[in-house]
């Protein structure tokens, strides 16, 4: 009976570790896309619009190069820079309305941050997360183990504050890798 306990026990240690990293990783993804999205913005139809009848002006306007166009070139480019002003107020008034959104999103993306963190933290308090080597994290055993056990077996056993710390470290950095 006591070995079918510590099997079980071991298979949810080796299982923690992974499902942990993930739900970092996932949390960190989803913050880096939302704050992505925020910072480019979405594209609608009416910008798309008056960018593109900003280019037709611009090249309407460059190919009349003789002395004869000239005025002609010149209102084309008045009426280019008027739609841009025009874009720009457009951006202007939808670009505040979609970040106040996104904030909103980000909010809420934190505060269930958080609260999965303190659930992981809360089962797994006073519980290793993994073991590894006590040969591999030599000086650093006595922090990765902390609340978790201390050394067992010549395995330090990895508590859930040391695990998340350094998954969301790992995490930032993949999504660094990967330019996400």
């Amino acid at each position: 009976m006591g070995e079918v306990m510590e099997t079980l026990s071991e298979h949810r240690i080796s299982a923690a570790a992974p499902v942990v990293f993930l739900i970092v990783v996932a949390f960190q993804f989803v913050s880096r896309w939302l704050e992505q999205l925020k910072k480019r913005g979405p594209k609608t139809a009416e910008e798309t619009r008056l960018r593109r009848e900003i280019k037709e002006l611009l090249k309407e306007a460059s190919s009349l190069s003789q002395p004869s166009t000239f005025a002609q070139a010149a209102k084309l480019r008045r009426m280019a820079t008027a739609k841009e002003k025009e874009l720009a107020n457009y951006q202007e008034l939808h670009g505040k309305e979609i970040k106040g959104s996104y904030d909103l999103y980000l909010k809420v993306l934190f505060i269930s941050k958080v609260l999965t963190y303190l659930v992981l933290v809360c089962w797994f308090w006073r519980v290793p997360v993994a073991s590894i080597s006590q040969q591999l994290v030599q000086p650093f055993g006595k922090v990765i183990s902390w609340r978790a056990g201390g050394v067992l077996n010549g395995n330090v056993m990895v508590g859930i504050i040391p695990w998340l710390i350094l998954s969301t470290r790992v995490s930032k950095f993949v999504c660094r890798l990967f330019k996400f």
